[in-house]
C-alpha cells in the first residue's frame, strides 16, 4: 500500500535577495561600482566621445541586474572565499589559492557574463584582462591574503559586458540619426 507524500514547498528564488547579496559581495570583497564604471570609460574612452560616469552607470545596472551576471558574480566569489579559508578539496585548493594560469575556468565562468552581450565583449575583456587597470590592478595582487581568482575575471568581464552594451547602443543610435537626417535630405 502506498502512502500518501506531503508535496514539497515550491522553491521560488526571490530575486531582489540576489541583487541584493549580489552587491554586497562585490563590497565585501573591496570592488565597488565606480571601479567598474571607470573601467568601462577606459574601455570606451577613444570610440564614444564625451561618454560619462553617469551614463555608464545607467549601462552597467542594467548588466548587473541580470541573473545570469549574478549566478556568476556570486558563484565566483564563493570559490574565492572557500579557496581562502581552505576549504576545497585538493587539487583544486591549491590550484584557485595560486591562481594556476592553466586552469581557466575562472575565465570560462567570466565569459557567460561577456557572452550575454555579443562578440565585442570578448575582445574588451581579453584587452582589458591583459592590462589589469584600476581595480584589477588590485585584485590581482596576491600580497594581501586574499583571493581573487574568479573575481578579478568576474570584474573584467562586467567592464567588457557593459562596453558592449554601451557600443552597442552607440552604433545604433548612430545609425538613427544617419536615417533621419538622410529622410530629412530627402523631403528638401
Amino acid at each position: 500500500m502506498k502512502t500518501k507524500v506531503e508535496p514539497l514547498l515550491k522553491y521560488s528564488l526571490n530575486s531582489r535577495k540576489v541583487a541584493e547579496a549580489t552587491e554586497q559581495c562585490l563590497k565585501e570583497r573591496g570592488v565597488k561600482k565606480r571601479d567598474i564604471a571607470e573601467l568601462v570609460l577606459f574601455l570606451q574612452k577613444d570610440y564614444i566621445p564625451g561618454l560619462t560616469l553617469e551614463e555608464v552607470y545607467g549601462h552597467m545596472e542594467r548588466v548587473l541586474a541580470k541573473r545570469e551576471v549574478q549566478n556568476a558574480i556570486l558563484t565566483g566569489i564563493q570559490l574565492d572565499v572557500l579557496a581562502e579559508q581552505g576549504k576545497l578539496m585538493q587539487p583544486l585548493q591549491d590550484i584557485i589559492y595560486n591562481d594556476e594560469p592553466l586552469y581557466g575556468c575562472d575565465e570560462i565562468l567570466a565569459l557567460s557574463i561577456v557572452n550575454v552581450y555579443g562578440s565585442i565583449g570578448f575582445t574588451n575583456y581579453g584587452y582589458i584582462d591583459k592590462k589589469k587597470q584600476g581595480v584589477l590592478s588590485m585584485l590581482n595582487d596576491k600580497n594581501d591574503g586574499k583571493i581573487h581568482t574568479f573575481l578579478d575575471d568576474i570584474v573584467g568581464a562586467i567592464a567588457a559586458a557593459t562596453s558592449s552594451k554601451i557600443a552597442h547602443g552607440y552604433q545604433a543610435e548612430l545609425e538613427k540619426k544617419q536615417l533621419t537626417e538622410s529622410e530629412d535630405a530627402n523631403n528638401i
